[in-house]
């Protein structure tokens, strides 16, 4: 089968050359665990969801409690939707080059899948970053004690009128538009090909946390990000915050799936790869 040839470099800007997919993350990776930057990562990702928490919770609480009984007060859906787009711009940015700047289990799950990551790390980043979300959350109700209840503590739930069959449909198609992003945005054989590309990765992905924020918020709040909604949950420990909690669970994690074998076997032609190198193989 013929090797992906990419174009660029060279005396005179044009020179081919075999392009070679980075190996697979093994599933269970011992050395790592020795290994400073693993821990590092784990800390990184934890302070980041802290933060990312923190900032947009807090973005939406203050927007309650300035918009309740005015309805034109406070920064409205579009600065909501801003807020949890720029804060994931500014901490992939911030943190693509220590962990890889998931800040979402969902992400996680996507790039395990695709075997971007082993399953120790996938495991490590899951759990620091719901432990984040819920530190960060925390921090929204020791600063904001007087709304945080009163707004309903920033948790994700099902709105009125809305089946838990939408809300989880929401979910998946929300998550599975900020799963593909990442893949697209961080694939190897771009980034190879176009030097700017891994400067401009966070960009895209904070945008289609904007956008999606944009379409679901009406819906379920918007989720997306299993640790965002258990931290909220958790802190602010609702019946209906709980009832609901699966779906932002459940939806994201479909969606990182769907958009892992999407990127991965029909993009990137993963299967057809695969199968052409066990022909190749069987031929000889």
């Amino acid at each position: 089968m013929a090797k992906d040839i990419e174009v660029g470099g060279g005396q005179h800007g044009f020179s081919g050359k075999d392009y070679q997919d980075p190996p697979p993350a093994p599933l269970i990776d011992a050395e790592e665990l020795g290994q400073w930057s693993f821990y590092r990562a784990i800390i990184a990702e934890f302070i980041a969801t802290l933060l990312f928490l923190y900032i947009t919770v807090l973005t939406v609480i203050g927007y309650k409690s300035q918009s309740d009984g005015d309805q034109c007060g406070g920064v409205g859906i579009l600065g909501i939707a801003w807020a949890f787009g720029g804060m994931i711009f500014v901490l992939v940015y911030c943190t693509a080059g220590i962990s890889g700047g998931h800040i979402n289990p969902a992400v996680t799950f996507g790039l395990f899948l695709a075997r971007k990551v082993s399953l120790v790390r996938a495991i490590m980043y899951m759990v620091a970053q719901s432990l984040g979300a819920i530190c960060g959350v925390g921090l929204v109700k020791a600063f904001q004690n007087a709304h945080f209840t009163k707004y309903g503590g920033g948790a994700n739930g099902l709105a009125d009128g809305y089946s838990q069959g939408t809300g989880l449909a929401a979910e998946i198609i929300g998550t599975f538009v900020l799963v593909y992003t990442v893949f697209s945005a961080t694939d190897p054989k771009r980034n190879a090909r176009d030097s700017h590309v891994p400067v401009l990765a966070p960009l895209p992905i904070g945008f289609a946390v904007f956008i999606v924020h944009l379409a679901t918020i009406p819906i379920t709040g918007t989720g997306i990000n299993p640790a965002r909604s258990l931290g909220a949950a958790v802190i602010y420990n609702n019946d209906k915050a709980w009832e609901d909690q699966w779906i932002f669970w459940v939806g994201p994690f479909v969606g990182a799936a769907i958009a892992a074998f999407y990127h991965q076997y029909i993009l990137r032609a993963g299967a057809v790869k695969a199968l052409g190198s066990f022909r190749s193989s069987s031929n000889i």
